[in-house]
């Protein structure tokens, strides 16, 4: 994949990108979980290359993208139609991964004409329901408890946590390991934090999908996805014998039930 730069005033954002040259292939923008990169999708982008046009990208803050001022998931959806609008392309397919989920939605209710469909894994939904106050307070500690593990045992309890596969685990070691430990925090900070603060009910007019690891215990995600899909009615499927890193556990799903997902569309 061709690796390219996006320049903004917030900071220098970088994509990678193989364009099909079917040139009516859809095309997918895959956006990947806290403390990761676009490494995350590794396996999806081998897969779908084949028949679309991909794009994975390094988060605002995360991997190669940083610094950056002014972290909201509003101004990642702005850099998102940003780099879709310097590779001329009219929609895209919106894979989400846990905190990708959320610029993933700001993108899909603020620019619905540009949002073909909206897969959501491992993640959960933006909206004043679906959270107690318990919740939010649980969501504030998270970067404060971090502080408390050294830091070799924060990287080993992060990796196996979100992972069921020795390929999950060891990837999101290799992530991590880009990342100090007062990094880590930062990131972890400063996402919660935003997530608060721009949680609100939004509008999805595409169609949605929602994917969860069957062995995902990161937080309540499940419980969340499984409220999502009921208020909603968006189809939930789960990822067999797969954790948080669903798409590293078990891609073969994964991509199946991405690719049967975009040919409905």
């Amino acid at each position: 994949m061709e690796k390219r730069e996006l320049r903004t005033a917030r900071g220098t954002v970088y994509y990678w990108i193989e364009k099909n040259k079917n040139p009516d292939a859809k095309w997918i923008l895959f956006t990947h979980g806290l403390t990761a990169n676009h490494t995350m999708f590794e396996k999806q982008t081998a897969f779908f290359r084949k028949e679309y046009t991909v794009v994975t990208w390094d988060v605002p803050l995360h991997g190669i993208s940083r610094p950056y001022r002014n972290f909201t998931y509003e101004n990642c959806a702005e850099d998102m139609k940003d780099i879709l609008d310097r590779e001329q392309a009219e929609k895209a397919v919106l894979v989400g991964m846990s905190m990708g989920g959320y610029p993933s939605q700001a993108f899909a209710s603020r620019y619905p004409e540009r949002t073909e469909g909206f897969v959501a894994l491992d993640t959960t939904p933006f909206g004043t329901g679906y959270y107690s106050k318990s919740d939010i307070w649980w969501v504030k500690q998270a970067a404060p408890m971090a502080r408390w593990f050294p830091e070799g045992l924060l990287r080993k309890s992060m990796a196996q946590s979100v992972s069921r596969t020795t390929y999950s685990r060891e990837k999101m070691t290799e992530m991590l390991s880009c990342l100090t430990k007062a990094q880590i925090i930062e990131q972890m900070d400063i996402a919660y934090g935003v997530f608060i603060k721009e949680n609100k009910d939004r509008q999805l007019s595409c169609p949605v999908l929602i994917l969860a690891g069957e062995y995902d215990k990161t937080g309540k995600v499940k419980a969340y996805c499984s409220a999502w899909a009921e208020k909603t009615g968006y189809p939930l499927h789960i990822i067999k014998d797969a954790a948080h890193f669903s798409n590293g556990d078990n891609a073969e799903q994964v991509n199946r039930e991405i690719e049967t997902f975009i040919k409905r569309l």
